[in-house]
């Protein structure tokens, strides 16, 4: 989440007429992310989350993101709730920008993982893909393995200026990762969120004190690709030190046991899974180095670093089996 474009106080009131919210009593925007414009609204009704959507959001695609949203609710999962005006439409327009309104959902994102976030995360990610099962419209991946060397293509003029010798390291990874990659049909494929980070997840506590999925957030990059995947970039995202360099295999089981529980990987699903963790460490590298450099000065965003997943991917090109990933 973040804010590019700014929202004036008398357009939202006359933007939330339309909807039966009661009346604005206060609104602000959230910094955290990098992809579209994010407010948290307090209406007479309660809370509520204003996206203006920017940047890589094609405006067609929303209705799909929406109604996957509504379809993954609607059978219990804790997602955002797209919020109808009273013409029945979720999407409208503010500032310029196709906008909506969701519930909000209660809950902190752990800003320090630990092992016992990483069972409750697989559960929730096994239902996610599950409960998906029945959405009948498909979105591809637009940063998919396809979508790799074009978006590494526009890196190149900045990016060795980021590190020396960037660009000629990332040619060699990408090469090595299209040559490895699973074949269409390999693998199970659905609806997947694609951009599970822990800001991305909120917890509370359970009745036994251990923390709990309270909501899944930000389905933006939801897409329809091979379900490994997703827990591929859950791997990345969840699983290391601090420091990028140092994998947590305790974490990682904690995630992968629980998912299995609920959905039980095939045997083609783990033997891919080293390749699928080096092609999200590459993914997220090469979206973070384009923002780095693309990121226009003045805008309320938290740009992330991508050598963060530089030595994520030197890790996942190192590991030799699924045992050092946590199968």
């Amino acid at each position: 989440m973040a804010v590019y474009t700014d929202v004036q106080d008398d357009a939202l009131r006359a933007f939330l007429l339309d909807y039966d919210v009661g009346g604005l009593l206060a609104f602000r925007g959230i910094a955290e992310g990098v992809e579209n414009s994010n407010y948290a609204l307090r209406t007479e009704a309660g809370d509520f989350i204003l996206t203006l959507y920017e940047r890589r959001v094609d405006p067609g695609e929303l209705p799909w993101f929406l109604g996957l949203m509504e379809h993954l609710a609607a059978r219990g999962l804790p997602c955002p709730l797209p919020v109808k005006a009273r013409d029945g439409q979720a999407l409208r327009e503010l500032a310029g920008r196709p906008a909506a309104v969701c519930t909000f959902l209660s809950g902190v994102w752990p800003r320090r993982v630990r092992p016992e976030h990483c069972a409750p995360l697989g559960e929730a990610l096994a239902r996610l893909h599950l409960a998906g099962e029945g959405f009948a419209a498909t979105r591809p991946n637009a940063l998919g393995p396809a979508g790799w060397p074009p978006l590494l293509d526009r890196c190149r003029a900045e990016g060795d200026a980021v590190q020396p010798g960037l660009v000629a390291e990332l040619d060699g990874a990408l090469a090595a990762i299209l040559r490895d990659w699973p074949a269409p049909g390999a693998l199970p494929e659905g609806h997947i969120h694609a951009d599970l980070f822990p800001d991305n997840v909120f917890f509370l506590p359970g009745p036994d004190g251990k923390p709990r999925v309270s909501g899944l957030i930000d389905f933006y990059f939801a897409c329809t690709d091979l379900l490994a995947y997703d827990l591929a970039v859950c791997l990345n995202a969840w699983c290391f030190e601090p420091d990028g360099r140092t994998f947590n295999v305790t974490r990682a089981h904690a995630l992968l046991s629980a998912y299995g529980a609920l959905r039980p990987l095939s045997g083609t699903e783990r033997a891919a899974l080293p390749v699928l963790c080096r092609g999200a460490a590459l993914r997220f590298l090469l979206t973070r180095l384009h923002d780095w450099t693309e990121t226009p000065a003045g805008a309320l965003v938290t740009r992330k670093d991508p050598l963060e997943y530089l030595r994520k991917l030197r890790f996942f090109a190192r590991a030799e089996g699924g045992a050092d990933i946590g199968l």
